[in-house]
């Protein structure tokens, strides 16, 4: 079987990664060689992968997660075009894992030949070597001012004549208008290729959504697959909760008598803030997305995480008054952790000509290190020690500690000292260090103690890996529940399905 299937979405956030991820962990289950894939994605949240040949590059960390729902190693051919925002009119261009342009929507259509010959390259290959690609598209099919020249959604789906499903979410209302919209503003020849629906986020009884599924399906030809229920357990690798006031995950209860609050800054140009996950598996730990100083101010832990703009988002944390609530965290002894883009604005001093251009910028002076941005950028997966735990990451940065000899929080295998620790401020470059299990333990356990939480325990036996696993095999039990998967199979199988009618009015 060499078949293929590909999840759009009404919006972005429908819940298009999390469906992937739901059937490719239900293929994988069956036995079936599967892969995902997604041509475009426009995402600061991005994980390294290693090359056969040693060379690092970037892909999306919803296409990681996705590989890890197949049973299958992360591979640059998953996300060929990476699109990583540094602002509101640029992005940077991985291209295959490597950075390779910035663009604007002014010349972003001169390199868009270029993305998409790589793209179909890369899904060829992968139609190629394994039984099953599932496809994830970007925002929605119906982008009717992007339709011409795209790759990623229908252009993908007609180029290769794959059959597409569309994802809507329930939870934000208006599913059904959303979902008949979507379909009537495509071309005939794309309609084609929708084959029918997926409800996410629902709640309540099914009973009384019922009509409204034979209605959609009675105004459109296509019938709803399934239903999705709401899941609380469905929050790793999610970009969608990622938002201001979030508590990730389901904290379950203390081990000893006291909770540890953490308040993770939401920078603008926030850059894999998913390291804030590994800290909120753990049972008495309440992790917070804020922007809100006093937020900060009712913390025990404060997390400043990556940025794609540092200069920029240093600027806004010292605009919004965050910059002095974080001051006066650190100034009362509490812990406070910068990562990646974090750890540089805890610098001294940030000399920049590369990535913002603004020159020589003070930091917010809490560690005893400046920082210099490269312009290459570093790519490596890295493994050591710290804390007296093993401990391994992944680095995505372009600047580098160019002045300071502070005392490290972390050393590679090699013995070269990475991060700094002064006090209770502690920064580092690595990426994924707290899903490090033991390292995570030591680290809030040392957190607590500067908090004054003495009543505070770390759980022995959390497993960062295996609360992964258990997230996906809840995708894979929901779409093996909820979703009509022989319907499915017919998709992936037989291809399109013949006969749809046309909905009116079609593309503008």
């Amino acid at each position: 079987m060499t078949g293929a299937l590909l999840v759009t979405g009404t919006t972005s956030d429908a819940g298009k990664s999390v469906l992937t991820a739901g059937i490719c962990r239900w293929l994988h289950r069956n036995g079936v060689r599967v892969a995902p894939f997604k041509a475009q994605n426009m995402s600061n949240n991005s994980v390294v992968v290693v090359t056969p040949g040693g060379r690092g590059g970037e892909i999306g960390r919803a296409q990681a997660m996705q590989a890890a729902a197949c049973g299958i190693a992360p591979d640059l051919r998953f996300n060929p075009v990476l699109l990583k925002p540094g602002s509101d009119r640029s992005s940077q261009v991985v291209l295959l894992g490597e950075a390779v342009d910035t663009v604007t929507a002014g010349n972003y259509r001169a390199l868009r030949p270029r993305l998409a010959a790589t793209a179909h390259a890369a899904f060829e290959d992968l139609r190629a070597e394994y039984d099953v690609v599932i496809a994830e598209g970007a925002g929605s099919p119906t982008e009717i001012n992007l339709r011409d020249g795209d790759f990623v959604n229908m252009g993908l789906a007609r180029r290769f004549g794959i059959p597409a499903v569309v994802v809507g979410d329930i939870d934000r209302g208006g599913v059904f208008a959303a979902f008949f919209g979507t379909l009537a503003l495509l071309s005939a020849e794309d309609q084609e290729l929708v084959a029918g629906f997926v409800i996410n986020k629902f709640r309540g009884d099914l009973g009384l959504l019922r009509p409204g599924l034979d209605m959609i399906t009675a105004a459109t030809g296509r019938p709803v697959h399934g239903v999705l229920p709401f899941d609380l357990d469905v929050w790793l690798d999610a970009e969608d909760s990622l938002a201001y006031g979030r508590t990730l995950g389901r904290p379950g209860p203390p081990c000893g008598t006291a909770w540890l609050r953490v308040a993770v800054v939401r920078v603008p140009r926030i850059s894999n803030a998913t390291d804030a996950e590994a800290l909120a598996a753990e049972p008495g730990v309440r992790v917070q997305l804020t922007v809100e100083p006093a937020d900060i101010a009712d913390a025990d832990l404060v997390v400043i995480p990556g940025s794609k703009a540092t200069v920029s988002d240093l600027a806004w944390l010292r605009e919004t008054g965050l910059a002095d609530a974080i001051a006066a965290h650190a100034a009362a002894g509490k812990p406070l952790l910068g990562i990646c883009g974090g750890f540089q604005m805890l610098s001294e001093r940030i000399h920049d000509e590369v990535e913002s251009g603004r020159g020589t910028v003070p930091g917010l002076g809490l560690l005893p290190v400046e920082i210099t941005f490269a312009a290459r950028k570093t790519l490596a997966r890295s493994a050591g020690a710290g804390l007296g735990a093993p401990a391994s990451g992944y680095e995505i940065h372009h600047g580098y500690v160019s002045a300071g000899a502070p005392e490290p929080l972390l050393r590679y295998d090699d013995g070269r000292a990475e991060g700094a620790v002064a006090g209770n401020v502690f920064g580092t470059h690595w990426h994924g260090a707290f899903e490090s299990d033991e390292f995570r333990r030591r680290f809030l356990t040392e957190a607590a103690r500067l908090a004054g939480r003495h009543g505070f325990t770390v759980a022995p036996d959390v497993r960062f890996a295996g609360v992964r696993e258990r997230a996906l095999d809840v995708l894979g039990d929901l779409v093996a529940e909820h979703l009509d998967t022989d319907a499915l199979w017919r998709l992936i199988e037989k291809g399109p399905t013949p006969g749809l009618p046309f909905v009116p009015p079609g593309a503008p």
